[in-house]
């Protein structure tokens, strides 16, 4: 994975409002790469090595918090971000819509 490539995710999601979330699917298709959603996945795991983004208002297309990021939920929470009983976010309340 390229550098540019990483830059181009971390800045998209500098986008994403205090309080909503976004999916690695939208994410994609906003740099330009729509069949790249897992892509987005694997360089918000790697995010702290280039810079701060909140990677924490990323979740997959059924609102699922991201694997190994035990932090995501409490992030979440202190922003106004409920979670379903289920532990995803509800996508139809809280999505951004950019």
């Amino acid at each position: 994975m390229d550098d540019a490539f990483v830059f181009q995710v971390l800045e998209a999601v500098k986008e994403i409002p205090k309080g909503q979330v976004a999916t690695y699917g939208q994410i994609a298709r906003l740099i330009g790469r729509p069949k790249n959603a897992r892509l987005v996945g694997k360089a918000l795991s790697m995010s702290e090595l280039y810079e701060k983004a909140p990677c924490h208002r990323v979740v997959n297309a059924s609102g699922r918090l991201a694997p190994n990021f035990d932090e995501q939920a409490e992030l979440l929470k202190n922003e106004g971000v409920t979670l379903k009983k289920n532990g995803c976010v509800d996508l139809k309340t809280y999505q951004w819509h950019a």
